[in-house]
């Protein structure tokens, strides 16, 4: 962590530091505590811009509904891919769970976080019978393509 932190402000001044301390604030609605959590744990968000934080805390907060206090604990979501990952894997969980092929309790973070492979075999095979397009819609999600089953209300 320490390299990480080390290579987030080697190219950063302290103003350029202090500006995205108030991008983390207003993007996510963090406190002080909340950004020192967040910045501590994943560094390299320092380097994010200011337009991917944005389209990541829209996604994070309002569409899945995670509140702030919940990303700055777990910050490296932010810097997954929001098309290639957040979104199809979302998509994926939710379908799964309004369709009751998934506990209700199952968090999206634990979904983020885990290798594609692993993904794959937790959350795409075991559903193989129940769900036959499941491979297919979650592959079309990755590619940027919402299939209409999920589409929800």
């Amino acid at each position: 962590m320490f390299t990480h932190a080390l290579q987030a402000v080697v190219c950063l001044s302290e103003e350029k530091i202090a500006a995205q301390v108030d991008n983390l604030k207003k993007a996510f609605g963090w406190s002080d505590a909340d950004v020192r959590i967040a910045i501590s744990k994943h560094p390299l968000l320092l380097t994010r811009s200011s337009d991917i934080l944005r389209r990541r805390s829209e996604f994070l907060i309002s569409e899945v509904g995670l509140e702030p206090a919940y990303i700055a604990h777990r910050p490296a979501m932010i810097c997954y891919s929001l098309e290639g990952r957040l979104k199809p894997r979302y998509y994926v969980v939710k379908f799964l769970k309004e369709n009751g092929l998934l506990d209700r309790d199952r968090s999206y973070y634990y979904a983020f976080q885990m290798t594609e492979k692993v993904f794959l075999e937790k959350f795409i095979c075991p559903h193989s019978e129940a769900a036959p397009h499941l491979a297919e819609d979650y592959a079309a999600a990755c590619r940027g393509e919402l299939t209409t089953r999920f589409i929800f209300s």
